[in-house]
């Protein structure tokens, strides 16, 4: 393994098979993670057969009995020492997160800091699992409902964020009595890896049950695996619109339950009425950060039309600011894409412009030369374009950012809603009309929208999802942990007669 992994000061070996405290050998090959930032091999992990991945069901199942008998206040000490964990690693997962993905550091460690704050929120909600009395149409009676814990549920996560949305997931189910069966970004198994091992040691250290916290690595092969499962209640998976589609429909067909978080296809609304410069800074952020690659990534920005030269110019100087390198290096504002792959999509995506009539006025472009042996670090660009472009309509998981002209509030809404995709979405406007048009139900039609800030950024208080094919999903914080849980409504007869509901007679 390479030296970047020591710094976790956990053990690794090269399995990426665990049914909780034990690995199995991985005997369906291994699969090479390799940064970006450089273009050399971190490490490898081995990958599960379906007779271990079989095996690690079981697992879960077998763990799945006596972890819904622990007390959810228990359960979530548990969380609260796999906070404590994660507080020591924050650095070491942090520049892990950094190196494997080609994130900023500062963004690496930020990732580590929604995983701490979710423990801290399933902490709390571990006392809070409520709910709800009500009052029966029949005398003598009581009628309530009440959640338990759904069983095995199973996380297929994706590169961008290797170790957040996992925990998302993962921290709110166990404080409601489920196991986990995670499946790691093929392109960021290291990171998976890390978790798993810190994990571990928590759950050893409790005598937790094996197959609470499993995992399996692998590629697509694996996702069928989780998603055609019966034995999975719950599959949540985060990626493109295309795979969700997929899981969802091998899910549907088993009337098992999805929760899917798929492309965002952003847009940030410009008003006259703006504060350009704090929507300069959440322009350029959204855009830029993570290379453009975020599902909250700011893709569109919708601009007055007696705003737009003037906040183009702001634009162009900004982006001729952007400094593009190493991300550990913290004088750098953008890393690398994750791959190949990615840049040949983002190089295809500007072709596509061009042709279809987009205007360039930052040109993009793959940098070269010293300190970009790796290849795949790319210049943030700007076209000028149009909402029915057909390269508009998709999401490029690159920092590509299309700017488009205005006249009203209702056009600009009506561009922004105009998009298949409908996850996060954010208006900069000092008018009160404006904002609270945007946010009434005749607004924004995404799972997001902001007034004032930019379309990334999320915090783990609020559910986190989106609409149309974005999937429909809520993960995180409000009431985001009822999707993990079965909803069972009882009553209760506590008199000396049997009356029947509706004032049906049914005498003996």
């Amino acid at each position: 393994m390479n030296d970047m992994l020591q710094v976790l000061k956990i053990e690794f070996s090269n399995s990426g098979v665990s049914t909780g405290t034990t690995w199995l050998p991985g005997n369906g090959g291994k699969i090479d993670s390799f940064s970006p930032v450089d273009g050399k091999l971190i490490g490898s992990v081995t990958v599960a057969t379906r007779e271990e991945y079989d095996s690690v069901v079981e697992k879960a199942q077998e763990g799945f009995k006596e972890w819904r008998l622990w007390p959810a206040p228990k359960r979530g000490e548990i969380v609260r020492q796999i906070g404590d964990a994660l507080r020591q690693q924050k650095n070491a997962l942090g520049r892990l997160v950094s190196f494997e993905m080609g994130k900023s550091l500062q963004e690496g460690y930020g990732e580590v800091q929604e995983m701490i704050d979710i423990c801290d929120f399933a902490v709390g909600l571990s006392r809070q699992l409520h709910g709800l009395t009500m009052h029966s149409e029949r005398p003598g009676h009581r009628m309530y409902e009440q959640y338990h814990p759904l069983g095995v549920v199973g996380i297929i996560s994706a590169f961008n964020f290797p170790v957040a949305v996992w925990s998302w997931n993962a921290m709110l189910a166990w404080v409601c009595g489920d196991v986990c069966i995670w499946k790691p970004s093929e392109k960021t198994p290291l990171c998976g890896l890390a978790c798993q091992r810190i994990v571990e040691k928590v759950f050893e250290a409790n005598k937790v049950p094996e197959g609470v916290s499993c995992l399996v690595s692998g590629a697509m092969e694996i996702g069928e695996f989780l998603s055609k499962d019966p034995r999975i209640p719950l599959i949540s998976a985060t990626g493109s619109t295309r795979m969700g589609k997929a899981v969802g429909a091998s899910v549907g067909a088993r009337l098992g339950r999805s929760l899917l978080e798929l492309g965002g296809n952003n847009a940030m609304i410009i008003s006259e009425h703006a504060d350009l410069d704090i929507a300069l800074i959440g322009a350029v952020f959204g855009a830029v950060g993570t290379a453009g690659q975020r599902c909250t990534t700011t893709r569109r920005l919708i601009i007055h039309e007696k705003v737009y030269d003037q906040f183009k110019e702001k634009l162009i100087k900004a982006y001729q600011q952007l400094k593009i390198g190493d991300p550990l290096n913290s004088a750098n504002h953008v890393g690398p894409l994750i791959d190949r792959e990615a840049v040949n999509s983002y190089l295809a995506a500007i072709e596509e412009c061009k042709k279809e009539g987009g205007k360039f006025i930052i040109e993009g472009g793959v940098l070269k030369g010293e300190g970009y042996e790796s290849g795949c670090y790319v210049k943030p660009c700007i076209a000028e374009a149009t909402n029915k472009l057909n390269i508009v309509q998709h999401e490029t998981f690159a920092p590509i950012l299309y700017i488009i002209k205005y006249s009203t509030i209702d056009e600009a809404i009506a561009l922004q809603n105009g998009v298949p995709q409908g996850l996060s979405s954010s208006v900069m406007t000092l008018n009160l009309r404006e904002a609270e048009l945007f946010l009434s139900q005749t607004g924004s039609d995404c799972g997001i929208a902001n007034v004032n800030i930019g379309t990334s950024g999320a915090e783990i208080g609020g559910a986190f999802g989106g609409e149309k094919e974005t999937g429909g999903g809520r993960e995180s914080g409000s009431d985001a942990w009822k999707v993990y849980m079965r909803r069972q409504t009882n009553t209760i007869n506590y008199s000396t007669s049997l009356p029947l509901a509706q004032g049906i007679q049914f005498d003996l």
